[in-house]
């Protein structure tokens, strides 16, 4: 599975976006196929970060000049909210660059595979919950609405994924729905 998704990842041209007024941060895409199936491995961020407050998200966060690049910033981030080792990962590719509706970042997500079992160890500060949730659960067709974007004073739809009494949305949810249509391809759906 790991080299046909790195295949179908490298066929794509990700789509780039140059913006200078937003923040540069990163995300991983963690893969890890667990009791005959794969799984994405999300977190649930706490009530005390300034942005996103407990809402699921991928492990990442933002570009600092040390890291010198996207890659490495979400290597970083991953280390830092979940103990997850940069020798765990195996970066299978890149997806297209999602920007934030109202907080102005400006989102690298990175598909990579990563072993299991795997000890994890979240950040107190940063996560409140490490959340696994299968694919072929984001693949049902119950799992996803288009629904009004509260950010937007329900002025605009976006994609909405509910998984054992779980709401996805917002940045995370744009990037399933890219990650989902990779998969699918890589898969031969």
């Amino acid at each position: 599975m790991e080299q046909r998704l790195k295949k179908a990842l490298s066929r794509r041209r990700t789509q780039k976006i140059t913006s200078t007024d937003r923040v540069l941060s990163a995300v991983l895409l963690p893969i890890f196929y667990k009791q005959d199936e794969y799984y994405l491995l999300f977190t649930r961020r706490t009530e005390r970060l300034r942005d996103h407050k407990g809402q699921i998200s991928f492990p990442g966060g933002t570009y600092e000049e040390r890291d010198e690049t996207l890659l490495n910033t979400a290597l970083r981030e991953c280390v830092e909210e979940i103990g997850l080792a940069a020798g765990s990962v195996e970066v299978l590719g890149e997806l297209d660059d999602t920007p934030t509706m109202t907080t102005y970042y400006l989102i690298t997500p990175f598909v990579a595979a990563i072993p299991w079992p795997l000890q994890l160890k979240p950040d107190p500060v940063e996560v409140d919950e490490i959340i696994e949730v299968p694919i072929s659960g984001l693949l049902d067709r119950d799992c996803f609405r288009q629904e009004d974007d509260p950010v937007n004073d329900g002025t605009s739809q976006g994609p909405f994924y509910y998984y054992d009494k779980r709401i996805i949305w917002g940045a995370t949810a744009r990037i399933i729905t890219q990650f989902l249509a990779v998969w699918s391809e890589a898969m031969g759906e």
